[in-house]
Protein backbone atom coordinates (compact mmCIF):
# COMPACT_ATOMS: atom_id res chain seq x y z
CA UNK A 1 0.00 0.00 0.00
CA UNK A 2 3.10 2.22 0.66
CA UNK A 3 3.95 1.90 -2.71
CA UNK A 4 0.58 4.07 -4.18
CA UNK A 5 0.50 6.68 -1.56
CA UNK A 6 2.25 9.82 -2.35
CA UNK A 7 5.98 10.05 -1.51
CA UNK A 8 6.63 14.11 -1.69
CA UNK A 9 4.70 17.08 -0.76
CA UNK A 10 3.69 17.84 -4.44
CA UNK A 11 2.10 14.63 -5.26
CA UNK A 12 0.09 14.82 -2.16
CA UNK A 13 -0.74 18.15 -3.53
CA UNK A 14 -1.82 16.37 -6.64
CA UNK A 15 -4.16 13.89 -4.73
CA UNK A 16 -6.21 16.46 -3.76
CA UNK A 17 -5.56 15.99 0.59
CA UNK A 18 -7.13 17.85 2.54
CA UNK A 19 -5.79 18.64 6.20
CA UNK A 20 -8.34 17.82 9.04
CA UNK A 21 -8.47 17.69 12.82
CA UNK A 22 -8.49 14.81 14.56
CA UNK A 23 -11.56 14.73 16.04
CA UNK A 24 -13.05 15.62 13.00
CA UNK A 25 -11.08 12.02 11.76
CA UNK A 26 -13.14 10.83 14.35
CA UNK A 27 -16.16 12.61 13.79
CA UNK A 28 -16.46 11.10 9.86
CA UNK A 29 -15.48 7.81 11.14
CA UNK A 30 -17.73 6.88 13.38
CA UNK A 31 -20.70 8.18 10.95
CA UNK A 32 -19.26 5.96 8.27
CA UNK A 33 -19.24 2.84 10.81
CA UNK A 34 -22.87 3.75 12.12
CA UNK A 35 -24.55 3.94 8.58
CA UNK A 36 -22.75 0.37 7.43
CA UNK A 37 -23.92 -0.79 11.11
CA UNK A 38 -20.23 -1.73 11.82
CA UNK A 39 -20.00 -2.96 15.14
CA UNK A 40 -17.72 -0.24 17.03
CA UNK A 41 -15.93 -2.17 20.12
CA UNK A 42 -15.38 -5.65 19.13
CA UNK A 43 -15.34 -7.78 22.47
CA UNK A 44 -17.33 -5.46 25.01
CA UNK A 45 -20.17 -6.78 25.74
CA UNK A 46 -23.08 -5.55 27.83
CA UNK A 47 -22.41 -1.82 27.29
CA UNK A 48 -24.23 -1.54 24.08
CA UNK A 49 -27.38 0.53 25.66
CA UNK A 50 -25.56 2.03 28.24
CA UNK A 51 -22.03 3.10 27.66
CA UNK A 52 -21.49 2.86 23.78
CA UNK A 53 -24.04 5.82 23.12
CA UNK A 54 -22.07 8.55 25.90
CA UNK A 55 -19.14 7.36 23.78
CA UNK A 56 -20.68 7.92 20.15
CA UNK A 57 -21.78 11.65 21.46
CA UNK A 58 -19.03 12.20 22.89
CA UNK A 59 -17.14 11.65 19.35
CA UNK A 60 -20.37 13.14 17.50
CA UNK A 61 -19.75 16.29 19.48
CA UNK A 62 -15.79 16.38 19.48
CA UNK A 63 -15.39 16.25 23.10
CA UNK A 64 -12.33 15.56 24.92
CA UNK A 65 -13.58 12.28 27.16
CA UNK A 66 -13.22 11.05 30.75
CA UNK A 67 -14.06 7.00 31.86
CA UNK A 68 -15.34 7.15 35.08
CA UNK A 69 -15.58 3.29 36.88
CA UNK A 70 -14.56 1.14 39.19
CA UNK A 71 -11.59 -1.34 38.09
CA UNK A 72 -12.12 -3.77 36.01
CA UNK A 73 -14.89 -2.19 33.76
CA UNK A 74 -12.84 -2.27 30.58
CA UNK A 75 -12.06 1.47 30.53
CA UNK A 76 -8.24 1.18 29.66
CA UNK A 77 -9.17 -1.34 26.76
CA UNK A 78 -12.04 0.94 25.23
CA UNK A 79 -10.04 3.68 25.34
CA UNK A 80 -7.04 1.39 22.93
CA UNK A 81 -10.20 0.86 21.02
CA UNK A 82 -10.65 4.52 20.02
CA UNK A 83 -7.48 4.16 17.67
CA UNK A 84 -9.73 2.13 15.40
CA UNK A 85 -12.21 5.84 14.58
CA UNK A 86 -8.79 7.41 13.05
CA UNK A 87 -7.89 6.68 9.36
CA UNK A 88 -5.92 4.23 8.61
CA UNK A 89 -2.75 6.35 7.51
CA UNK A 90 -2.25 9.43 7.58
CA UNK A 91 0.89 11.79 5.76
CA UNK A 92 3.85 13.51 8.34
CA UNK A 93 6.90 15.24 6.90
CA UNK A 94 9.61 12.17 6.89
CA UNK A 95 11.52 12.82 10.06
CA UNK A 96 9.58 14.43 12.10
CA UNK A 97 9.08 13.98 15.42
CA UNK A 98 5.56 15.08 16.11
CA UNK A 99 3.61 14.10 13.30
CA UNK A 100 4.35 17.44 11.30
CA UNK A 101 0.92 17.86 8.60
CA UNK A 102 3.08 18.48 5.71
CA UNK A 103 0.16 21.67 4.64
CA UNK A 104 0.38 22.59 8.23
CA UNK A 105 3.72 21.78 10.00
CA UNK A 106 3.79 22.91 13.45
CA UNK A 107 7.56 22.49 14.69
CA UNK A 108 10.57 24.29 13.53
CA UNK A 109 11.90 21.39 12.00
CA UNK A 110 8.96 20.73 9.87
CA UNK A 111 8.80 24.62 8.65
CA UNK A 112 12.29 24.15 7.58
CA UNK A 113 11.79 20.85 5.62
CA UNK A 114 8.65 22.50 3.85
CA UNK A 115 10.74 25.50 3.06
CA UNK A 116 14.04 23.84 1.91
CA UNK A 117 12.22 21.30 -0.30
CA UNK A 118 9.15 22.69 -1.66
CA UNK A 119 7.31 20.57 -3.43
CA UNK A 120 10.11 17.71 -3.20
CA UNK A 121 9.70 17.68 0.62
CA UNK A 122 9.56 14.11 1.49
CA UNK A 123 6.30 12.05 3.14
CA UNK A 124 5.50 9.51 5.29
CA UNK A 125 2.68 7.60 6.15
CA UNK A 126 1.75 7.12 9.68
CA UNK A 127 -0.62 3.99 10.60
CA UNK A 128 -3.47 4.54 13.32
CA UNK A 129 -1.80 2.27 15.82
CA UNK A 130 1.22 4.57 15.76
CA UNK A 131 -1.18 7.78 16.79
CA UNK A 132 -2.22 6.36 20.11
CA UNK A 133 -0.35 7.14 23.51
CA UNK A 134 -0.70 6.09 26.78
CA UNK A 135 1.09 7.41 30.07
CA UNK A 136 -0.56 6.25 33.59
CA UNK A 137 -0.63 9.15 35.84
CA UNK A 138 2.08 8.07 38.80
CA UNK A 139 3.09 10.77 41.49
CA UNK A 140 6.07 10.89 39.72
CA UNK A 141 4.84 11.99 36.27
CA UNK A 142 6.77 15.77 35.38
CA UNK A 143 5.74 18.26 33.14
CA UNK A 144 8.82 17.68 31.09
CA UNK A 145 7.28 14.19 30.92
CA UNK A 146 4.03 15.50 29.02
CA UNK A 147 5.27 18.69 27.24
CA UNK A 148 8.81 18.72 27.29
CA UNK A 149 12.00 19.74 28.02
CA UNK A 150 15.37 21.64 27.04
CA UNK A 151 18.00 18.55 25.56
CA UNK A 152 21.23 19.86 27.02
CA UNK A 153 22.92 17.21 24.76
CA UNK A 154 21.74 19.34 21.97
CA UNK A 155 23.03 22.11 23.47
CA UNK A 156 25.79 20.69 24.48
CA UNK A 157 26.34 20.08 20.37
CA UNK A 158 26.58 24.02 19.85
CA UNK A 159 22.71 24.39 19.58
CA UNK A 160 21.57 27.75 21.14
CA UNK A 161 19.27 27.88 24.15
CA UNK A 162 16.90 30.30 22.55
CA UNK A 163 16.52 27.75 19.28
CA UNK A 164 13.66 25.32 19.01
CA UNK A 165 16.35 22.83 17.52
CA UNK A 166 17.52 22.45 21.33
CA UNK A 167 14.07 20.91 22.83
CA UNK A 168 12.98 17.91 23.53
CA UNK A 169 9.22 17.14 23.42
CA UNK A 170 7.34 15.33 25.29
CA UNK A 171 4.54 12.49 25.12
CA UNK A 172 1.97 15.25 24.28
CA UNK A 173 3.64 16.62 21.25
CA UNK A 174 4.44 13.81 19.95
CA UNK A 175 0.51 12.66 19.86
CA UNK A 176 0.11 15.50 17.46
CA UNK A 177 -2.74 14.42 14.98
CA UNK A 178 -3.55 11.58 17.29
CA UNK A 179 -5.25 10.52 20.78
CA UNK A 180 -2.89 11.00 24.02
CA UNK A 181 -4.67 9.14 27.37
CA UNK A 182 -3.92 9.33 30.96
CA UNK A 183 -4.61 6.94 32.60
CA UNK A 184 -5.58 7.24 36.48
CA UNK A 185 -5.69 10.31 36.06
CA UNK A 186 -6.57 11.55 39.92
CA UNK A 187 -3.03 9.61 41.06
CA UNK A 188 -1.55 13.09 38.87
CA UNK A 189 -0.26 15.71 41.10
CA UNK A 190 -2.10 18.21 41.20
CA UNK A 191 0.15 21.17 39.32
CA UNK A 192 0.98 18.71 36.79
CA UNK A 193 -2.69 18.85 36.20
CA UNK A 194 -3.09 21.94 35.63
CA UNK A 195 -0.18 21.92 33.12
CA UNK A 196 -2.69 20.16 31.20
CA UNK A 197 -5.13 23.28 31.42
CA UNK A 198 -3.76 24.88 28.08
CA UNK A 199 -3.39 21.60 26.17
CA UNK A 200 -7.26 20.77 26.84
CA UNK A 201 -8.23 24.86 26.50
CA UNK A 202 -6.42 26.39 24.13
CA UNK A 203 -4.80 23.20 22.19
CA UNK A 204 -1.08 24.70 22.94
CA UNK A 205 2.28 24.05 24.61
CA UNK A 206 4.72 26.00 26.23
CA UNK A 207 8.57 25.02 27.00
CA UNK A 208 10.51 26.52 29.83
CA UNK A 209 8.69 29.72 29.51
CA UNK A 210 10.03 29.71 25.68
CA UNK A 211 8.14 31.94 23.25
CA UNK A 212 7.36 28.76 21.20
CA UNK A 213 3.06 28.25 20.69
CA UNK A 214 2.58 24.28 19.26
CA UNK A 215 -1.13 24.48 17.61
CA UNK A 216 -1.33 20.70 18.55
CA UNK A 217 -4.48 18.74 17.41
CA UNK A 218 -5.43 15.90 19.56
CA UNK A 219 -8.11 14.00 21.17
CA UNK A 220 -7.80 14.07 24.65
CA UNK A 221 -8.97 10.83 27.23
CA UNK A 222 -8.71 10.09 30.31
CA UNK A 223 -9.81 7.45 32.85
CA UNK A 224 -10.18 7.43 36.51
CA UNK A 225 -11.84 5.51 39.72
CA UNK A 226 -15.03 7.21 41.08
CA UNK A 227 -13.22 7.04 44.78
CA UNK A 228 -10.67 9.30 43.43
CA UNK A 229 -12.97 11.22 41.79
CA UNK A 230 -15.80 11.95 44.08
CA UNK A 231 -14.56 11.06 47.52
CA UNK A 232 -10.84 12.67 47.50
CA UNK A 233 -11.41 15.37 44.88
CA UNK A 234 -7.94 14.55 43.03
CA UNK A 235 -9.20 15.82 39.78
CA UNK A 236 -8.60 19.72 39.89
CA UNK A 237 -12.17 21.13 39.33
CA UNK A 238 -10.94 23.88 36.24
CA UNK A 239 -9.69 20.60 34.58
CA UNK A 240 -12.65 18.56 35.15
CA UNK A 241 -14.53 21.80 33.77
CA UNK A 242 -12.31 21.12 30.81
CA UNK A 243 -13.44 17.82 29.97
CA UNK A 244 -16.27 17.70 27.74
CA UNK A 245 -17.96 14.37 28.34
CA UNK A 246 -17.62 12.09 31.25
CA UNK A 247 -18.46 8.16 30.31
CA UNK A 248 -19.67 6.44 33.90
CA UNK A 249 -19.00 2.48 33.07
CA UNK A 250 -20.19 -0.26 35.31
CA UNK A 251 -20.01 -3.88 35.75
CA UNK A 252 -22.07 -6.45 33.99
CA UNK A 253 -25.98 -5.74 35.00
CA UNK A 254 -27.22 -9.59 34.54
CA UNK A 255 -25.37 -12.53 35.25
CA UNK A 256 -25.21 -14.25 32.08
CA UNK A 257 -23.58 -10.72 30.62
CA UNK A 258 -20.80 -12.06 32.92
CA UNK A 259 -20.57 -15.42 32.42
CA UNK A 260 -20.51 -14.26 28.41
CA UNK A 261 -17.55 -11.89 29.37
CA UNK A 262 -15.42 -14.27 31.46
CA UNK A 263 -15.81 -16.97 28.86
CA UNK A 264 -14.48 -14.78 26.12
CA UNK A 265 -11.28 -13.48 28.16
CA UNK A 266 -10.48 -16.35 30.32
CA UNK A 267 -7.71 -19.01 28.77
CA UNK A 268 -9.85 -22.29 28.85
CA UNK A 269 -8.68 -23.80 25.78
CA UNK A 270 -5.43 -25.62 27.38
CA UNK A 271 -2.73 -27.23 26.00
CA UNK A 272 -1.78 -30.01 28.76
CA UNK A 273 -3.27 -33.10 26.98
CA UNK A 274 -6.21 -32.64 29.23
CA UNK A 275 -9.83 -31.89 27.94
CA UNK A 276 -11.71 -30.20 30.67
CA UNK A 277 -15.58 -29.09 30.57
CA UNK A 278 -17.40 -27.04 32.87
CA UNK A 279 -21.06 -27.45 33.32
CA UNK A 280 -23.04 -24.78 32.70
CA UNK A 281 -24.38 -24.87 36.72
CA UNK A 282 -20.49 -24.03 37.83
CA UNK A 283 -20.12 -21.27 35.63
CA UNK A 284 -23.01 -19.57 36.95
CA UNK A 285 -21.53 -20.17 40.56
CA UNK A 286 -17.96 -18.30 39.46
CA UNK A 287 -19.97 -15.22 38.33
CA UNK A 288 -22.28 -15.32 41.13
CA UNK A 289 -19.37 -15.20 43.53
CA UNK A 290 -17.97 -11.89 41.88
CA UNK A 291 -21.83 -10.57 41.90
CA UNK A 292 -22.12 -11.28 45.44
CA UNK A 293 -19.06 -9.95 46.37
CA UNK A 294 -20.24 -6.21 44.72
CA UNK A 295 -23.21 -6.56 47.36
CA UNK A 296 -21.08 -7.89 50.00
CA UNK A 297 -21.09 -5.25 53.69
CA UNK A 298 -17.91 -6.33 54.31
CA UNK A 299 -16.45 -4.95 50.91
CA UNK A 300 -15.44 -2.00 50.54
CA UNK A 301 -17.74 -1.05 47.71
CA UNK A 302 -15.95 2.40 46.61
CA UNK A 303 -12.94 0.14 45.46
CA UNK A 304 -14.96 -2.14 43.29
CA UNK A 305 -14.65 -5.94 42.78
CA UNK A 306 -13.17 -6.49 39.12
CA UNK A 307 -14.50 -8.41 36.66
CA UNK A 308 -11.05 -9.75 36.66
CA UNK A 309 -12.14 -12.09 39.66
CA UNK A 310 -14.77 -14.02 37.70
CA UNK A 311 -11.49 -14.47 34.71
CA UNK A 312 -8.88 -15.72 37.29
CA UNK A 313 -11.64 -17.75 39.55
CA UNK A 314 -12.45 -19.61 36.06
CA UNK A 315 -8.56 -20.00 34.97
CA UNK A 316 -7.87 -21.35 38.45
CA UNK A 317 -10.89 -23.78 38.63
CA UNK A 318 -10.05 -25.13 35.10
CA UNK A 319 -6.66 -25.54 36.52
CA UNK A 320 -7.70 -27.56 39.65
CA UNK A 321 -9.85 -29.65 37.15
CA UNK A 322 -6.57 -30.29 34.96
CA UNK A 323 -4.49 -30.64 38.00
CA UNK A 324 -6.59 -33.64 39.60
CA UNK A 325 -7.20 -34.99 35.97
CA UNK A 326 -3.61 -35.50 35.50
CA UNK A 327 -3.17 -36.40 38.53
CA UNK A 328 -5.99 -39.58 38.44
CA UNK A 329 -4.21 -40.16 34.59
CA UNK A 330 -7.32 -39.40 32.96
CA UNK A 331 -7.19 -37.90 29.23
CA UNK A 332 -11.09 -35.59 30.21
CA UNK A 333 -13.34 -34.33 33.28
CA UNK A 334 -15.80 -31.96 34.58
CA UNK A 335 -15.19 -29.35 37.36
CA UNK A 336 -16.57 -29.83 40.05
CA UNK A 337 -17.46 -27.79 43.25
CA UNK A 338 -14.06 -29.05 44.62
CA UNK A 339 -12.37 -27.52 42.42
CA UNK A 340 -13.38 -24.45 44.08
CA UNK A 341 -11.67 -24.80 47.28
CA UNK A 342 -8.46 -22.65 46.22
CA UNK A 343 -10.43 -19.52 44.88
CA UNK A 344 -9.06 -17.35 47.49
CA UNK A 345 -5.39 -17.50 45.86
CA UNK A 346 -7.41 -16.21 42.54
CA UNK A 347 -9.70 -13.61 44.66
CA UNK A 348 -7.30 -12.13 46.82
CA UNK A 349 -6.28 -8.37 46.14
CA UNK A 350 -9.64 -8.64 43.66
CA UNK A 351 -11.61 -6.87 46.43
CA UNK A 352 -10.70 -5.07 49.82
CA UNK A 353 -12.44 -5.21 53.09
CA UNK A 354 -13.98 -2.98 54.96
CA UNK A 355 -11.89 -0.62 57.23
CA UNK A 356 -13.89 -1.96 60.00
CA UNK A 357 -13.14 -5.92 59.02
CA UNK A 358 -10.31 -7.53 60.65
CA UNK A 359 -7.15 -7.96 58.69
CA UNK A 360 -6.62 -11.49 57.90
CA UNK A 361 -10.46 -12.20 57.03
CA UNK A 362 -10.28 -11.79 53.50
CA UNK A 363 -9.93 -15.80 52.88
CA UNK A 364 -13.01 -16.75 55.24
CA UNK A 365 -14.93 -14.26 53.80
CA UNK A 366 -13.54 -15.72 50.32
CA UNK A 367 -15.19 -19.17 51.30
CA UNK A 368 -18.63 -18.03 53.19
CA UNK A 369 -19.10 -15.98 49.67
CA UNK A 370 -18.51 -19.06 47.54
CA UNK A 371 -21.26 -20.61 49.75
CA UNK A 372 -23.70 -18.38 49.42
CA UNK A 373 -23.02 -18.79 45.41
CA UNK A 374 -23.38 -22.50 45.66
CA UNK A 375 -26.84 -21.95 47.69
CA UNK A 376 -27.61 -19.20 44.92
CA UNK A 377 -27.49 -21.76 42.36
CA UNK A 378 -28.37 -24.80 43.37
CA UNK A 379 -31.73 -22.66 44.98
CA UNK A 380 -31.88 -22.18 40.92
CA UNK A 381 -31.95 -25.22 39.49
CA UNK A 382 -33.14 -27.59 42.40
CA UNK A 383 -35.24 -27.87 45.70
CA UNK A 384 -33.99 -29.03 49.06
CA UNK A 385 -37.06 -30.66 49.69
CA UNK A 386 -36.62 -33.50 46.70
CA UNK A 387 -33.66 -35.58 48.24
CA UNK A 388 -34.69 -36.52 51.81
CA UNK A 389 -33.56 -39.84 51.78
CA UNK A 390 -29.80 -38.23 51.04
CA UNK A 391 -30.43 -36.76 53.99
CA UNK A 392 -31.76 -39.76 55.89
CA UNK A 393 -28.53 -41.44 54.78
CA UNK A 394 -26.71 -39.05 56.93
CA UNK A 395 -28.81 -39.11 59.84
CA UNK A 396 -28.57 -43.04 60.24
CA UNK A 397 -24.79 -41.93 61.02
CA UNK A 398 -23.56 -42.87 57.60
CA UNK A 399 -20.54 -40.39 55.71
CA UNK A 400 -19.70 -39.80 52.76
CA UNK A 401 -16.33 -38.21 51.65
CA UNK A 402 -15.66 -36.69 48.03
CA UNK A 403 -13.44 -34.37 46.45
CA UNK A 404 -10.68 -33.38 43.73
CA UNK A 405 -8.32 -36.65 44.88
CA UNK A 406 -11.84 -38.92 44.34
CA UNK A 407 -11.55 -39.89 40.45
CA UNK A 408 -15.44 -39.62 38.65
CA UNK A 409 -15.70 -43.68 38.90
CA UNK A 410 -14.91 -44.12 42.54
CA UNK A 411 -17.38 -40.52 43.21
CA UNK A 412 -19.91 -43.02 41.42
CA UNK A 413 -19.52 -45.55 43.63
CA UNK A 414 -19.80 -43.83 46.52
CA UNK A 415 -23.02 -42.48 46.11
CA UNK A 416 -24.19 -45.73 44.84
CA UNK A 417 -24.76 -46.25 48.78
CA UNK A 418 -27.27 -43.72 49.20
CA UNK A 419 -30.67 -45.05 48.13
CA UNK A 420 -32.27 -43.59 44.98
CA UNK A 421 -29.16 -41.03 44.63
CA UNK A 422 -27.81 -41.98 41.54
CA UNK A 423 -30.98 -42.15 39.59
CA UNK A 424 -31.61 -38.27 41.38
CA UNK A 425 -28.22 -37.19 40.21
CA UNK A 426 -28.17 -38.68 36.59
CA UNK A 427 -31.90 -37.20 35.85
CA UNK A 428 -30.52 -33.61 37.74
CA UNK A 429 -27.48 -34.50 34.77
CA UNK A 430 -29.63 -35.05 31.98
CA UNK A 431 -31.31 -32.51 32.39
CA UNK A 432 -28.49 -29.32 33.32
CA UNK A 433 -25.86 -30.83 31.13
CA UNK A 434 -27.22 -33.40 28.21
CA UNK A 435 -24.25 -33.15 26.13
CA UNK A 436 -22.54 -34.36 28.96
CA UNK A 437 -24.49 -37.02 30.09
CA UNK A 438 -23.80 -39.66 28.06
CA UNK A 439 -19.88 -40.88 26.67
CA UNK A 440 -16.98 -39.92 28.40
CA UNK A 441 -17.36 -37.58 30.72
CA UNK A 442 -20.68 -39.05 32.32
CA UNK A 443 -19.14 -40.31 35.56
CA UNK A 444 -17.25 -37.12 35.83
CA UNK A 445 -20.64 -35.27 35.84
CA UNK A 446 -22.05 -37.58 38.24
CA UNK A 447 -19.47 -36.46 41.06
CA UNK A 448 -19.83 -32.79 39.52
CA UNK A 449 -23.56 -32.49 40.31
CA UNK A 450 -23.54 -34.85 43.27
CA UNK A 451 -21.26 -32.29 44.61
CA UNK A 452 -23.64 -29.28 44.08
CA UNK A 453 -26.42 -31.41 45.60
CA UNK A 454 -24.17 -32.18 48.88
CA UNK A 455 -23.14 -28.55 48.92
CA UNK A 456 -26.74 -27.24 48.33
CA UNK A 457 -28.60 -29.70 51.32
CA UNK A 458 -25.29 -28.39 53.56
CA UNK A 459 -26.25 -24.14 52.46
CA UNK A 460 -29.21 -25.29 53.53
CA UNK A 461 -28.51 -26.73 56.95
CA UNK A 462 -30.03 -30.45 56.36
CA UNK A 463 -26.38 -32.28 56.29
CA UNK A 464 -22.96 -31.24 58.66
CA UNK A 465 -19.62 -31.02 56.22
CA UNK A 466 -16.01 -30.91 57.06
CA UNK A 467 -14.52 -29.65 55.11
CA UNK A 468 -10.41 -29.88 54.02
CA UNK A 469 -8.63 -28.33 51.11
CA UNK A 470 -9.79 -29.71 47.77
CA UNK A 471 -12.46 -32.79 49.97
CA UNK A 472 -15.24 -32.52 52.06
CA UNK A 473 -16.70 -35.21 54.20
CA UNK A 474 -20.54 -34.72 55.10
CA UNK A 475 -22.81 -36.26 57.58
CA UNK A 476 -24.82 -35.14 60.52
CA UNK A 477 -23.15 -34.28 63.74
Amino acid sequence: MSNQLPGTLGALRDRGYASQSVKTEMRRNLLAKLREKQPLFPGIVGYEETVIPQVENAILSQHDMLFLGLRGQGKTRMLRMLVNFLDPVIPIIAGSEINDDPLAPISKYGRDMVERHKNDCPIAWLPRDRRYHEKLATPDVTIADLIGEIDLIKHAEGKHLASEDVMHFGLIPRSHRGIFCMNELPDLSPKIQVGLFNVLEERDVQIRGFPVRLDLDLAMVFSANPEDYTNRGRIVTPLKDRIGSVIQTHYPMTRELGMQITAENAWAKRDGGVEVRVPRFLQEIVEEIARLARTSSHVNQSSGVSVRMSIANYENMLSNAERRAVATGAKQTVARISDLAYLAASARGKLELNMTEEAGNEDKLILRIVDEAVKTIFDQHLKPGAFKNVVEYFEAGNALEIGDHVPGSESARRIAAIRDFPKQVGGVAAGLEPELAGGPYADDLTASVAELILEGLFCHNRINRVRKLGSSKYGIG
